[in-house]
């Protein structure tokens, strides 16, 4: 009798298991929506009247990757196991459905091979179109449009910049113009002013970049903390890497350098009377 009862209890067991929901992945967006979470059992269908819809049990929850084509998309996503998947979509008036696939991914042992490979089945494979996920460089990727406009605002922001700090160096200038007459007067030749006026601007060039990548760094966590809540998401909007930083260094200290001495250079030119203003 007691054998009877464990392979009784055994066989209910099993017929539990096996009718136990399939189970599915859901993004955070969508946990938090529906308040869902792990262990619960939603029903999934393609109908939006319900009547078809299957249960499926809630195995965990995830991040979605970051998508910036996707930004502004509420990620309100499920991620199924392949047969069940299929099972879920397939219609049921087209028995061909379950092995038909509409897209299929390919990895190359050499990405670089991927505009050739991509020209050889498009012209093998007359009805199939294939091209290149990742960024070729061409005038068509979005990311390489998105970088061409940055380089162009860059371009036209350091130029209006340099202009700026060129007048402004002047003027400055301008000011000091007893100050340098009476150095002349002193003894001091036109290249001895002009090295002190370029390790004054290299001081003054060095420390603003400094200030400049400081306050980057500093307020590129708080400028990620908020898109990120403002748009629901991890991807990273800013981020100051080494390599900006070089370039940063490279463009703004020579520029500073450059308006200091031409500035500079505009004054000390003059004689000692138009200096003194005699």
């Amino acid at each position: 009798m007691l054998l009877g009862a464990a392979l009784a209890a055994t066989a209910a067991a099993a017929d539990e298991q096996t009718s136990s929901p399939p189970g599915i992945l859901l993004s955070r967006q969508l946990a938090e929506t529906r308040e869902l979470g792990v262990g619960d059992v939603v029903r999934l269908g393609l109908d939006p009247a319900g009547e078809t819809a299957r249960p499926f049990r809630v195995s965990g929850i995830y991040e979605p990757v970051p998508d910036p084509f996707r930004l502004t998309a509420e990620r309100l996503e499920a991620r199924f196991h392949l047969p069940d998947l299929i099972e879920l979509t397939t219609a049921g008036d087209d028995p061909a459905a379950a092995e038909a696939v509409t897209r299929v991914n390919v990895a190359l042992r050499d990405p670089a091979d991927a505009e050739g490979f991509a020209g050889d089945l498009n012209a093998k494979l007359p009805g199939v179109s294939v091209w290149p996920s990742s960024g070729s460089g061409s005038g068509a990727d979005p990311f390489t449009v998105l970088e061409r406009f940055h380089v162009a605002v860059a371009t036209v922001t350091v130029t209006g910049s340099a202009a700026f700090l060129l007048a402004l160096m002047v003027m400055r200038s301008e000011e000091r113009r007893q100050s340098a007459g009476i150095l002349r007067l002193l003894g001091f030749t036109r290249p001895r002013v002009l090295l002190e006026v370029f390790l004054e601007g290299l001081l003054i060039a060095v420390a603003g970049t400094g200030f400049g990548l400081a306050l980057a760094v500093a307020i590129e966590g708080l400028f990620n903390r908020f898109f990120q809540w403002y748009y629901d998401t991890t991807l990273v909007f800013v981020h100051v890497t080494p390599g900006i930083a070089v370039k940063c260094v490279a463009i703004a200290v020579p520029l500073g350098i450059l308006a200091g001495v031409v500035a500079s250079w505009t004054l000390l030119r003059r004689d000692i009377m138009a200096l003194l203003r005699r």
